[in-house]
């Protein structure tokens, strides 16, 4: 990957961005002596322009991973995009605890955070940086004469990156701040519910699709989102559809997954080296997994330094007497286990059962000993050939937002909830790229199974387990409920609280029910 230099307006500020997002390679921009409109005069200045907003989802600051991160009050590491991501849909969840004493950590697994949690202020804030950045790119580049094929791509890619934060907030907190580039800088936004968000989201990517200006698998540039990107992200939301209005939309679902799955895509079937084709995808060449991976949010040893992102799940994961230099990394930081009913769920055929066990014990009688709890080993710092990513302070692998094999298993779940999309095929694709028998035909609770075993770490638990009935009660894991056994909590949990601190800044908010 090459150096760039980018430029991003954020709430009408221009300030230098540097980092490496794509294979974009443009001339740096000084903010001292530029602003937005000044600089926007060629393709490679909105090169530079975009990549800042993509660069949001890949560090936790502009200025290296020691550098002032976006997020005020926490350590910039917590505060990355990915890394608050984990914290919501994975710590809270059977797949994953983390025996850290970082302030609120814990909470997260035991189900008990306030209003007042820092690590869900930094999230929340920066789900709406995302969406500011992404406004301000189309705020600025609208005003611009570029020619209009070139112009509506653009705008595309930011509309469709503003979405994916739209909704990551639909589905942790639900009615959240709401702005476009229509509304004025610096006004307090008005408060969307989370069914005229939904709403919102369903018209928005319609028209991203239906205008044509993205890119499709063939042609896109590495680390953009495509056509498939935008498809995916309206799957996913109708997937959803009864959890965020009250109103289920397989049929609607099962449409766009038929027309995504004729885009060109298909699961990672051939190993290139030493590792099983599965575990390629979250590899450090990762990248060249252009047959499956959809989106991925792009990782860079040297130049894209973060303390989020994939770098915090592998060195997080990595701790007691597990070897540092087999995953490709310096040391581990002993955070990130998964509970005994996780683990359950693999048979020892299953090639997706890549976790260390050795001087582990499956049981967590102590949250805070790592060696309670079995590792994980999925994602790696490693090449396909056996080799090591460039740095081991920071790792290569992108982290695949977007995966061929979550549409066929969504296909199979729309199938068996009613609508029509070849769902039995697309289920058994992927066990056979597992390893494991074909089944004859489709339940409800085995999809369930199955997307936890395929789709581990990659932040989609907690929506699972609330679609399916199984997150606040009806199933439980240890520690869920902060007592080892696990209990039901509450079901307001299935929502995150708006933080106290916008909510004191901003009138028009009202808390979620419940706290």
């Amino acid at each position: 990957m090459k150096t760039i230099k980018n430029i991003l307006g954020i709430v009408a500020a221009a300030a230098a961005l540097t980092a490496c997002v794509g294979d974009l390679n443009v001339t740096p921009i000084d903010p001292n002596a530029n602003t937005v409109d000044k600089v926007l005069t060629s393709q490679s200045a909105l090169d530079s322009y975009i990549s800042g907003v993509y660069l949001g989802f890949a560090t936790s600051g502009y200025y290296g991973p020691n550098g002032d991160a976006s997020i005020s009050g926490l350590d910039g590491g917590a505060s990355q995009y990915i890394r608050g991501l984990y914290h919501h849909q994975e710590l809270t969840t059977d797949e994953s605890v983390c025996g850290w004493n970082d302030q609120t950590i814990k909470n997260f697994h035991y189900m008990n955070w306030t209003t007042d949690d820092t690590f869900i202020y930094a999230f929340y804030s920066r789900l709406l940086m995302q969406v500011a950045s992404a406004n301000e790119f189309i705020r600025e580049v609208e005003k611009t004469d570029f020619d209009a094929g070139v112009k509506n791509r653009y705008l595309a890619e930011a509309r469709v990156l503003r979405a994916i934060a739209y909704y990551h907030a639909i589905d942790c907190f639900g009615s959240v701040p709401f702005a476009t580039e229509d509304d004025v800088v610096g006004t307090n936004p008005e408060q969307i519910s989370r069914a005229d968000l939904f709403t919102w989201l369903e018209d928005e990517l319609k028209d991203i699709i239906a205008g044509n200006s993205l890119p499709g698998k063939d042609n896109v540039a590495a680390g953009h989102v495509s056509m498939g990107a935008a498809k995916f992200l309206l799957a996913k939301l109708y997937l959803n559809a009864e959890v965020y209005t009250g109103s289920a939309r397989w049929n609607d679902c099962a449409t766009i997954l038929k027309d995504l799955m004729d885009d060109g895509y298909s699961l990672h079937t051939t190993s290139a080296g030493v590792y099983p084709a599965y575990q390629e995808l979250f590899l450090a060449d990762n990248d060249r997994c252009t047959d499956e991976i959809i989106f991925a949010i792009q990782q860079d040893g040297v130049y894209t330094q973060s303390y989020g992102c994939t770098n915090y799940i592998i060195f997080a994961s990595t701790g007691g007497q597990m070897d540092p230099a087999s995953i490709g990394i310096s040391s581990g930081w002993g955070g990130l286990r998964m509970t005994p009913e996780f683990f359950a769920k693999f048979t020892n055929d299953d090639q997706r059962k890549l976790f260390y066990t050795d001087t582990q014990q499956a049981s967590i009688d102590d949250i805070g000993d790592f060696t309670n709890g079995y590792a994980f080993m999925k994602f790696l710092n490693r090449t396909s050939d056996g080799g090591s990513g460039q740095e081991a302070g920071f790792v290569d692998t992108d982290f695949p937002l977007m995966r061929y094999a979550d549409v066929l298993l969504m296909a199979a779940e729309c199938e068996a909830r009613g609508a029509s999309c070849n769902g039995l095929a697309a289920f058994n694709q992927v066990r056979e790229r597992a390893g494991l028998n074909p089944v004859f035909s489709l339940d409800l609770n085995e999809i369930l199974d199955e997307r936890a075993r395929e789709l581990y770490q990659e932040c989609w638990r907690r929506s699972d387990l609330i679609r399916f009935g199984k997150f606040t009660s009806g199933y439980n894991w240890q520690w869920k409920g902060e007592t080892q056994d696990g209990r039901d909590v509450d079901g307001h949990r299935a929502l995150f609280p708006i933080p106290d601190s916008d909510r004191l800044a901003n009138s028009n908010l009202k808390q979620n029910p419940g706290y």
